[in-house]
C-alpha cells in the first residue's frame, strides 16, 4: 500500500467510526475464505460492512472520533464489523462467532460507549430497531381493537336483548 492508499483508507475509516451505529472488532486468525466470504454476505445481508483491519491505520483513523476508547483492541489479526444500525453488525457478528469458534469477538463501539466483549454480545440480543418498530405498532393497533371490541359490545348486547324481548313477545 502507498502512502495515498493509506490516507484514503485511514479518511474512510474515519468515516466509518464517525458515522455508523455500531462497530465490532473481532480476531478472525484461522477463518478460511469461505467463512470470511460467508461472513460478509451474513453481514451485507443484514445492512453492514466487514472489512479487515490494519491495526496501525485503524488507530490512527480513530483520533478524534467518539470511538477512540476502543484502540486498545486492534492487536493481532482484527476485522471490524460495522452498520448503521446499532443491533445489525453485533448481532450477525456474534451469530457467526457462536457458529465458528475461530471468530473471537473482542469488543467494539456503539457512538462514544466502548463495549467489552460481554456489551457486544448483549446488544446483539436486543431486538433490531425493525422489530422495535413492528411492536410499537402492534402496541398501537391492539388498543385500537379492543376499543373497537368495547364500543361494539353494547350494540351487540342491546340486539341480542331486543332480540330476546321479540321472541318472547312472539311467544306470548
Amino acid at each position: 500500500m502507498d502512502r495515498a492508499e493509506k490516507r484514503e483508507f485511514v479518511t474512510g475509516l474515519n468515516g466509518v467510526f464517525s458515522n455508523t451505529g455500531s462497530v465490532v472488532v473481532a480476531h478472525y486468525a484461522g477463518l478460511t475464505v469461505a467463512n470470511m466470504n460467508e461472513l460478509r454476505s451474513k453481514m451485507r445481508a443484514a445492512g453492514g460492512t466487514v472489512k479487515v483491519a490494519k491495526n496501525r491505520l485503524a488507530i490512527i483513523a480513530l483520533q478524534g472520533t467518539e470511538s477512540e476508547g476502543m484502540k486498545d483492541l486492534f492487536k493481532g489479526q482484527t476485522l471490524i464489523a460495522y452498520a448503521d444500525d446499532p443491533v445489525a453488525a453485533p448481532k450477525v457478528a456474534a451469530d457467526f462467532a457462536k457458529a465458528n469458534d475461530k471468530l473471537v469477538i473482542l469488543g467494539g463501539a456503539m457512538g462514544s460507549t466502548a463495549l467489552d466483549a460481554d456489551g457486544v454480545k448483549a446488544l446483539a440480543t436486543m431486538p433490531s430497531l425493525d422489530e422495535l418498530r413492528a411492536k410499537i405498532v402492534g402496541m398501537i393497533q391492539t388498543p385500537a381493537t379492543r376499543i373497537a371490541a368495547v364500543v361494539n359490545a353494547p350494540a351487540g348486547n342491546l340486539a341480542r336483548v331486543f332480540g330476546a324481548y321479540a321472541r318472547k313477545d312472539e311467544a306470548a
